[in-house]
């Protein structure tokens, strides 16, 4: 038998003739030991042919018919030259395949031919003609000799014909900043060697190709044996990442002990995993598919990334930026503290007497009365100073007047030292009488802020600072999963190598420790400052009103907007919370966690939406509670949009209805005042007003402002409906953005309309603010619109839409839009804030409320 023939040649010297103690033999003979068990005893013709490099063997193998091609190849440490070995079988039709063993000294590499590669629901692709590029260990040596064997060997008793050639790959090693074209398929994947060079740590390897498909896969593997370089197996080890056009991948030396790495090519077998189209599925399981013609021609250039110099150099600019203002905002208002206290200089106490009055504005000017009625923070009526005591509320007409009582200033400045706790909003608020009042005055065609801020002023602060603490724990809670989960995202890139899992530009993504797109991170710290120093400024103003208020400052009192702080606390802390999910949301940007991006920009829209509703209604603003509950469920169909809204036509039909009917019911809120039940006989009542106004007689709308804005309002969200159930953008969550957008934009243009149309008028600093505002918004819009990728294509596909830096070698378009946006958010709070200081020394019943 044969296994015992090859069992005594443990204690001879042969295996059968005397020949065969050659190593090349002696392997044939143990490989016939374990596969010719059972097999029929016939004799193998092995032959053994020294071969040389580019020479093409043309020869036939059978199943009694073995050849062995023995190559001398040198190897030296300070060169590296490729060997590929390329196959190509001119007989068709053999039942058996042929193999090919390539025998190194510390690997060995086996395919056969046809090459049979698998692709979606086990399709499978032959190949005929297959080259491979042997993996070269390093040598210690300065100049080594090692011998390579070749076997070609096969089942079928039938001859095969086919064509070997080994040849050196002269330019294996790729040179910085040298374009290398080459082309690869499936069956002949390609790999090179890049050497870091001195005084370089950090290269990013770029792949180019003018053609979309064939899909390909890059890959950066260490320089070891094996080499991963087929389509069912490249994703083994190393980093790697699908490709189109355009791929780049940034590879540092601390990854590579052997400051060396592989670049490898492959193509895949099908296009499915970059976007393309899918083939058909086999009629039988075993049915083998023409791959056709699937050769790309590809570029691929490594280039050095950029120094700690550049690190350092767009640290210190994002800091040098926001911190500027800072000092801005510190120099206006020394300038402001400064002009106030010369203000106060010549500001006559509530308190003081007529004589100490006519005495302090004889020494001040030239004792005549001042001609404005709010100038030294009191009010003149007929010539005579009011005293304290007659001051009541600016309501005077008795439609206004529901049950406000008379009280003296000392009152006043007494209940501030009282806790906020013993003061219940609804103690004022449950009283029958009070209620119809309410009706009463709410539904005047003509209303004025003192008409909606008739509550207690501890009231109100109580009830708008819970907009602050709830906003600081939705943060806590919302942020502390979130950081968890993208420190995981992130942790498994770079364990796992995928590159596929997060969509950065990564032809401007840079690395830091852990963290692949540091750059992307870092642009976002100008939301954090600035959300800070907005919160700075607020603390600012709330305490000078705050000392106004304790001085019994007749302007804060009772003239203005009544400043309620607890939004713009929220808004600053909103303003924050989104630089941090952002930049959560940038360490493995994907269509998984976008939510991270936008849920804080839902809540800035909607709170900026209140505070200008709240600025002339303060009394009937909707509460903290119900207004976070409205945004925690967009927040959720925002969730579902994203992962059920792809061409669900249920869905779209579900969001659509919901929708509009959110707006009617709104529009009827915003109308009525808050004036209105939704009831079982909401039907009956509205039956009666359209029979009433419209049928017995033609009468137009009372409150014709309102309804202006009420009916563009639903025009406009009716029209995004349509647009939804008609397109279904991939990108819900913009789209839901959008809505909340152009609503807020809508609201404040009416705000500002009104504004000017009631005969007041816009500040200088305001306006500043609203024309810098506008052009920043717009720039910044034009640097998101580049798209420099995109989760709603394949990750090759997005790839395509990667640019370079533009900015410092170190910030991208994103970058720039991160900048600019955190910017325009700002000073977009600081309108709100500013746009209606022409009315501070206005009394509130002079205000129209629209």
């Amino acid at each position: 038998m044969v296994l015992r023939s090859c069992w005594k040649s443990r204690h001879k010297n042969s295996c059968g003739p005397a020949g065969w103690i050659r190593p090349a033999l002696l392997w044939f003979c143990v490989t016939q030991c374990v596969c010719g068990i059972g097999a029929v005893q016939e004799s193998t013709n092995v032959v053994q042919k020294d071969a040389e490099f580019d020479v093409t063997y043309n020869d036939t193998v059978t199943s009694q018919n073995q050849t062995i091609y023995a190559f001398n190849h040198t190897i030296s440490r300070n060169k590296t030259e490729g060997v590929r070995v390329t196959v190509d079988v001119l007989s068709r039709g053999s039942d058996s395949p042929i193999l090919f063993v390539v025998r190194q000294k510390q690997a060995v590499l086996s395919f056969q031919i046809p090459l049979i590669l698998r692709g979606l629901y086990q399709r499978k692709y032959p190949y005929n003609h297959v080259g491979r590029t042997l993996c070269q260990p390093p040598t210690r040596a300065r100049s080594e000799n090692q011998f390579f064997f070749v076997d070609v060997s096969t089942l079928s008793s039938q001859g095969t014909n086919y064509q070997l050639r080994v040849s050196r790959v002269e330019s294996f090693t790729l040179q910085t900043d040298t374009k290398f074209s080459f082309t690869a398929s499936p069956s002949q994947p390609q790999y090179f060697k890049y050497v870091f060079p001195d005084g370089v740590d950090t290269v990013i390897v770029k792949v180019n190709s003018d053609m979309t498909f064939p899909c390909s896969v890059m890959s950066i593997q260490d320089v070891q044996c094996p080499v991963y370089d087929l389509d069912n197996n490249v994703a083994f080890i190393g980093m790697y990442q699908t490709m189109t056009k355009k791929g780049a991948i940034t590879v540092q030396r601390k990854d590579f002990p052997s400051n060396s790495f592989y670049v490898v090519i492959v193509v895949k077998t099908e296009d499915e995993a970059c976007g393309g189209p899918l083939r058909f599925y086999p009629l039988r399981p075993d049915e083998l598919i023409d791959a056709g013609n699937r050769s790309k021609l590809i570029d691929v250039v490594v280039t050095p990334a950029i120094s700690s110099e550049v690190y350092v150099r767009g640290m210190l600019f994002i800091l040098g930026i926001f911190l500027s203002f800072y000092l801005l905002v510190l120099l206006m208002t020394c300038v402001e503290n400064k002009r106030l206290k010369k203000r106060e200089v010549f500001q006559i106490p509530a308190d003081m007497s007529p004589a100490e009055t006519a005495s302090l504005l004889g020494k001040n000017g030239d004792g005549q009365t001042p001609a404005s009625p709010y100038e030294y923070g009191s009010f003149a009526d007929n010539g005579s100073t009011l005293s304290s005591e007659a001051i009541t509320d600016s309501a005077t007409s008795t439609d206004n007047n529901y049950g406000y009582i008379e009280r003296s200033l000392d009152g006043v400045g007494r209940c501030r030292h009282e806790s906020l706790s013993s003061v219940e909003e609804d103690d004022y608020d449950t009283l029958d009488d009070i209620n119809s009042d309410k009706n009463i005055v709410r539904t005047k065609k003509y209303l004025c802020v003192s008409d909606l801020s008739r509550k207690d002023k501890r009231i109100l602060s109580k009830k708008y600072q819970i907009y602050f603490w709830n906003i600081a724990t939705i943060a806590v809670f919302y942020a502390l999963p979130v950081v968890q989960l993208v420190i995981t995202y992130q942790t498994v890139v770079n364990v796992t190598g995928n590159q596929d899992i997060c969509y950065y530009n990564f032809l401007c993504a840079h690395p830091l420790g852990a963290l692949s797109a540091f750059n992307n991170i870092l642009s976002n710290l100008g939301y954090v400052l600035l959300g800070f120093l907005f919160l700075l400024i607020i603390l600012k103003k709330d305490i000078v009103h705050n000392r106004a208020l304790f001085r019994n400052d007749l302007n804060a009192l009772e003239c203005g907007i009544p400043k309620h702080y607890g939004l713009y606390y929220a808004m600053g802390t909103a303003l924050m919370m989104e630089g941090l999910l952002s930049a959560c949301y940038h360490v493995c940007p994907n269509y998984t966690n976008f939510q991270f991006d936008t849920s804080f920009m839902y809540m800035i829209a909607g709170l900026c939406v209140l505070k200008l509703y709240q600025k002339r209604h303060p009394d009937i603003n909707a509460s903290a509670y119900t207004a976070y509950a409205c945004l925690a469920g967009v927040i959720f169909f925002s969730v579902l949009g994203v992962v059920f809204g792809k061409g669900n036509t249920v869905f779209w039909i579900v969001f659509s209805v919901i929708h509009i009917l959110a707006t009617m019911l709104l529009s009827t809120q915003l109308y009525y005042m808050g004036r209105w039940r939704l009831d079982s006989g909401i039907m009956r009542r509205m039956l009666n007003i359209l029979y009433t106004d419209c049928i017995r007689q033609c009468s137009g709308p009372m409150y014709i402002d309102r309804m202006v804005l009420l009916v563009l309002g639903n025009i406009i969200n009716w029209s995004l409906a349509a647009f939804g159930l008609l397109e279904r953008p991939n990108d819900f969550a913009s789209y839901l953005l959008a809505i909340a957008i152009c609503n807020l934009l809508l609201y404040f243009a009416f705000y500002i309309i009104m504004k000017l149309r009631s005969g007041e008028r816009i500040k200088c600093l305001a306006l500043v603010c609203i024309l810098f505002t506008a052009v920043v918004w717009g720039v910044a819009l034009f640097f998101f619109f580049q798209g420099l990728s995109t989760w709603q294509k394949t990750p090759a596909e997005s790839r395509e839409h990667n640019r370079d830096c533009i900015l410092l070698s170190f910030f991208d378009d994103h970058d720039i839009w991160h900048f600019l946006s955190s910017i325009a958010m700002f000073g977009s709070f600081l309108v709100l804030l500013t746009m209606d200081d022409d009315l501070d020394t206005v009394q509130r019943d002079k205000i129209l409320a629209f």
